[in-house]
């Protein structure tokens, strides 16, 4: 089986650390994990994974945000994969801060990376974990909330939640949505 873990994010050292690339610091955790490198690619950063007979394409647009979809259609097609086998990790404003939430499918809640996937994809019937960022800002001081940088202690137990992020992703390539959802969603 062969699956696409789409991580969001934008590319350069400006948005490295910030909240809405968590996206891609989940994916950079599993592939240090494994000791497997990125490699720049056409559309984004790319590594496999090997796992119990299962491949794991990682991607890592590098499309910026408004144009995720352009990757994930592209690696979709080029790696053969069915939309059902794909899985993008999310920052979400709605969570709070380090929630994770599993999810088979819904709106793009407003963030822009899920947007154009949906676009490009015609549905929003694929697979995506939600990583909870909060939504300590005040009225009209989203985008800099979500383009700034975690507050330390919050980047303290960032490492323990990216592993979890991992455990999950790992868990739905294994078991299944389904038996994911009902393992972590309730914790």
């Amino acid at each position: 089986m062969k699956y696409l873990i789409v991580g969001l994010g934008n590319i350069g050292d400006e948005y490295a650390d910030t909240r809405h690339n968590i996206g891609f610091r989940v994916l950079d955790a599993l592939a240090k994990a494994s000791n497997l490198v990125f490699e720049d690619k056409r559309y984004g950063f790319v590594t496999q994974m090997r796992l119990k007979g299962h491949v794991l394409t990682l991607l890592k647009p590098s499309t910026y945000m408004n144009l995720s979809g352009n990757a994930v259609r592209y690696w979709l097609q080029k790696e053969n994969i069915p939309v059902e086998n794909m899985l993008v990790v999310v920052d979400d404003l709605a969570l709070p801060f380090g929630t994770l939430r599993l999810k088979p499918r819904g709106s793009d809640a407003g963030h822009n990376g899920l947007k154009h996937i949906q676009q490009i994809l015609g549905s929003d019937n694929y697979a995506r974990l939600r990583f909870g960022i909060g939504n300590d800002f005040p009225r009209g001081g989203q985008i800099d909330f979500v383009l700034g940088l975690f507050p330390p202690e919050e980047e303290e137990q960032l490492p323990a939640k990216l592993e979890r992020a991992g455990e999950i992703v790992k868990e739905f390539c294994l078991a299944g949505i389904n038996i994911a959802m009902n393992r972590f969603n309730n914790k």
